[in-house]
């Protein structure tokens, strides 16, 4: 089962906005400053995009000051809620969000969906992978399906959302495309990437669904195993973990992330946001984040971020519905 969010799409928007140039000169600061808001926990992938943009915008002398704020609750839902009912005073502040804006709006978590809000730009991609303790029996896909088999109920995925949430639909998609029943995924949420790498560490799950740039770090200091990535081909960022594909299980997926602002956000406001996000790919500041992260560079603007939310809102729901989750 292949579930590339769009794959064309994403692959001319990647082509498109690939590393072009070198930095920035001082003194085409665009904006004084940003606010982020991250609508989950430290660690999770929302605080790492919200970071990373946050680094390369200030580092290449786009912006001259970015702050952070992380906000958890109602698997996003707070933070939303917060921007849309304290919208003239947060003209400053930008909200990081990813697929499962979509998700949780489908499936009733919170009331609002991304037509609540103004629609800055998509800016990256980031794949899933499934990963274990580095102590773990567990050494590839075929170790994990056979586990999951013998006893699914023993064979507990975790991930930083919400049941029904992506990291649980990317764990169900898995299982279907390697002919077990997704239904019987035995998924256990928390708050935020972070709080479910501490578990997985403890060894209270047998595997987590996460971001792929969230495992890299800790593959690299040898606390987990990655031993399945949802890409077509290995990723540069750490070739060591293998590709679903490359084991047979026939699915690919990768989660976009982007930023969004408070409805009723002037246009002017919303314009220099777009110039300063366009311009941060022409960055080494933002390659660099980017190749550490091993993001896949997706960006759509207003109207066209507008069209490519819409496009995810019809397949996520169609598969949501497929998978029982809707």
């Amino acid at each position: 089962m292949t579930f590339a969010l769009g794959r064309r799409a994403l692959l001319a928007a990647a082509a498109a906005v690939a590393f072009t140039g070198p930095a920035f000169a001082e003194g085409h600061q665009m904006l004084d400053k940003i606010h982020f808001l991250i609508p989950g926990g430290a660690g999770g992938g929302w605080d790492g995009t919200a970071r990373g943009t946050g680094e390369a915008l200030t580092k290449a002398g786009l912006v001259g000051n970015a702050s952070y704020e992380n906000m958890s609750g109602g698997g996003g839902g707070k933070a939303i809620g917060y921007l849309i009912e304290n919208a003239e005073s947060n003209h400053d502040t930008l909200m990081v969000n990813s697929t499962p804006i979509i998700i949780r709006s489908l499936t009733g978590v919170f009331p609002q969906n991304f037509r609540d809000l103004t629609l800055v730009a998509g800016t990256i991609g980031d794949y899933a992978a499934l990963v274990v303790n580095a102590d773990s029996d567990v050494d590839n896909m075929e170790d994990l399906l056979a586990a999951y088999e013998a006893d699914p109920n023993a064979t507990a995925i975790g991930g930083g959302s919400v049941p029904g949430g992506l990291d649980h639909l990317v764990a169900a998609m898995v299982m279907e495309a390697a002919g077990k029943d997704p239904l019987q995924v035995k998924y256990i949420p928390y708050d935020a990437g972070g709080k479910a790498m501490a578990a997985l560490l403890s060894g209270e799950i047998t595997a987590l669904s996460t971001g792929f740039s969230e495992a890299v770090a800790l593959a690299e200091a040898g606390e987990v195993k990655i031993i399945g990535v949802t890409s077509d081909e290995r990723v540069p960022a750490y070739e060591d973990a293998p590709t679903m594909k490359e084991q047979g299980i026939d699915t690919t997926f990768v989660n976009w992330r982007g930023f969004f602002g408070a409805p009723g956000l002037p246009e002017d406001k919303v314009a220099m946001y777009q110039d300063a996000i366009a311009k941060m790919y022409e960055t080494e500041e933002w390659e660099a984040v980017r190749a550490r992260n091993g993001w896949v560079n997706i960006h759509n603007s207003g109207d066209d971020f507008r069209t490519f939310l819409e496009d995810q809102e019809k397949v996520i729901g169609d598969l949501m519905k497929k998978l029982g989750f809707l």
